[in-house]
């Protein structure tokens, strides 16, 4: 006798249906084919130790499991339970028939407790759009699975629910959420704000310029002078995702395992703030099955790396190309996945190894030349795909001791916003455009046109700074998130000044 269920692979974001073909014939062996990992073959032990701590039967006779398409590696816990109702089916435990349209997915425990499991997101939107009627989840990942629409999702929390559901024995209703109220009730939970900042007006300028216009920054500056204090505050001022951004980033923390259980939707722009001890896969994303990296998980928020230089070199060079096009790409001999990689990078450095170069109270220590051997671990193509570089100094005693709150970041919010409406409109005509830090040398020359004067001012930076032809464009899409901030249709000479004067580590008081 043969019986079919259904479960479902993830691979990269996506998901594909697998079909686990059940087949009780003769002899005692247990055979499990179609390209299974070692978790998916230890899944014998689990099953039958769960099945019969059930009070079900566990056939005496050979059972073939096929996961079909069998060129497809299938990895993980979660064909524990496709497989156990299949098994339970043929053995005519549970009525086959009910198994019709459900995707089913979960981890056993040996007592028949239902564990969770990753990708629930992607499996739940490629079960929608493959016409399945709904999907078989741990209740853990049912709130996940609930925010896709026009599907049921019932989630369990052991074994014995799902076979009483599927028997008729028991009717529960799917679980359904309101992802709208989900959404718009959790867009400003933050727990810090810039109205908490004391001093650093112009490091605040810089973040709502960045913000504005998506632009990576730099922030340079003694230890104690507040980089990382701003830092963290940056999500508090980026425009709130919508509704399309948030499914992308769910995705990819779904599948990276990264969802609170009981949540179902990521509705904050994510903020991650990798140790410098992170290895390259780590950062980037790969693995054997690859997996999503800190770029990725980073995706429509920010990647805050501290203490820049002391990252291994191996580890900054390649963030290179996702810095540029968006997307990485983790290629295998017989594979190639593409996780998507739109962050705004935040990096913080000291500017020596003592932290006191070019502080204006405490003296460096640094001997000749360590200065600039510091800095050289940051590469200088690296530097060249980060807009804006910030030197932070310390706040002094008055500016501390000031009791008057700065200005909230709800007000900042509040300008970044209109000009990211500004550049909504600008880029309406593509899919692929979304910031001013996104724009191209096609964009650049149509929507920054400089008058001749900003031009004369830009000569000269590019002269006495050295600076290179990236260079020159991100100082150009600088100016005009500067002007749309300042509701300006034209990049005017001032714009181009205040960006020119972001660029401090291409100064040639830096490290000589």
């Amino acid at each position: 006798m043969l019986v079919k269920t259904f479960a479902s692979a993830v691979f990269g974001i996506s998901a594909t249906t697998v079909s686990v073909e059940v087949n009780l014939g003769s002899g005692v062996v247990f055979q499990l084919v179609g390209l299974p990992d070692s978790s998916v073959r230890e899944s014998y032990s689990r099953i039958r130790t769960a099945l019969q701590n059930s009070n079900f039967k566990f056939p005496s006779r050979g059972i073939t499991i096929n996961l079909a398409p069998a060129d497809l590696r299938k990895e993980g816990a979660s064909y524990d339970l496709p497989m156990a109702m299949g098994i339970l089916a043929v053995t005519e435990q549970i009525r086959y028939s009910s198994l019709d349209g459900y995707i089913l997915m979960g981890e056993l425990s040996l007592d028949g407790e239902m564990l969770p499991v990753k990708g629930v997101l992607p499996i739940a939107l490629q079960a929608l759009a493959e016409g399945f009627k709904g999907i078989i989840v741990p209740h853990q990942n049912a709130p996940e699975a609930a925010v896709v629409k026009g599907l049921d999702v019932m989630g369990f929390a052991h074994l014995k629910e799902v076979v009483a559901f599927l028997n008729g024995e028991s009717c529960p209703e799917p679980l359904q959420i309101d992802v709208e109220e989900l959404f718009y009730s959790k867009l400003s939970d933050h727990l810090v704000d810039f109205a908490e900042v004391k001093g650093q007006e112009n490091i605040k300028r810089a973040f709502e310029i960045a913000a504005a216009g998506g632009h990576n920054v730099i922030l340079i500056g003694p230890p104690g002078a507040g980089k990382t204090m701003l830092a963290k505050r940056l999500p508090t001022i980026l425009p709130p995702l919508n509704m399309q951004e948030a499914l992308e980033t769910t995705k990819i923390h779904s599948v990276a395992g990264k969802i609170k259980h009981g949540e179902g939707l990521v509705t904050a722009r994510p903020f991650r703030s990798p140790h410098h001890t992170i290895s390259d896969v780590a950062l980037v994303g790969g693995g054997g099955i690859p997996q999503p990296g800190e770029i990725s998980l980073a995706h429509n928020g920010v990647l805050f790396l501290d203490e820049l230089p002391e990252f291994k070199r191996t580890v900054l060079e390649v963030m290179r190309q996702p810095l540029e096009d968006r997307t990485v790409t983790i290629s295998r001999a017989r594979f190639s996945v593409d996780f998507p990689a739109g962050f705004m990078l935040i990096a913080a450095m000291n500017p020596c190894p003592c932290g006191y170069y070019n502080h204006p109270m405490r003296e460096c220590v640094c001997g000749p030349g360590t200065v600039q051997k510091y800095l050289n671990k940051v590469s200088g193509p690296l530097l060249d795909r980060i807009d804006l570089h910030v030197e932070v100094t310390p706040v002094d005693y008055e500016q501390l001791s000031n009791d008057r709150p700065g200005e909230k970041s709800e007000i900042i919010r509040s300008r970044v916003i209109a000009a990211r409406e500004i550049q909504r409109e600008r880029f309406k005509l593509r899919d692929d455009l979304h910031s001013n830090a996104q724009m191209g040398s096609r964009e650049i020359k149509t929507y920054c046109q400089l008058p001749d004067s900003a031009k004369q001012i830009l000569k000269r930076a590019m002269e006495s700074l050295s600076l290179s032809a990236r260079a020159y464009d991100r100082i150009i899409k600088v100016s005009r998130t500067i002007a749309d901030l300042d509701g300006s249709s034209d990049v005017r000479t001032e714009h181009i000044a205040e960006s020119i004067q972001y660029r401090s580590l291409d100064r040639e008081n830096w490290g000589r």
